[in-house]
């Protein structure tokens, strides 16, 4: 049950091996960053401030500023490995050279 004047918000980080969520109670008014800073993620997955860059909410790309709303899942997003173009291109090589 969350108190009045708060917002119920998920915070997720996948890492390549282990998930990371969590639900929390944040005050009306806190922020994305807010959000991470309260979940323990940062902490418990060992981020960098440079892997906060990437962050959004329900799959779209926000500022760390951007205001929550109740019910908002918070994604802090990883860097990709790899162009998905050149990945692509990769897979689709051996069937080229058929």
């Amino acid at each position: 049950m969350k108190a009045p004047g708060s917002l119920r918000v998920t915070v997720a980080y996948c890492a390549p091996r282990k998930q990371h969520v969590r639900e929390l109670d944040v005050a009306a008014g806190s922020t994305v960053a807010d959000a991470i800073r309260l979940s323990g993620i940062v902490e418990a997955a060992a981020l960098r401030d440079t892997d906060l860059r990437h962050v959004g909410i329900f799959n779209k790309t926000v500022d760390v500023n951007a205001p929550l709303r109740d019910g908002d899942r918070v994604e802090i997003y990883r860097p990709l490995r790899i162009d998905p173009k050149e990945a692509r291109r990769r897979r689709a090589a051996p069937a080229r050279q058929k």
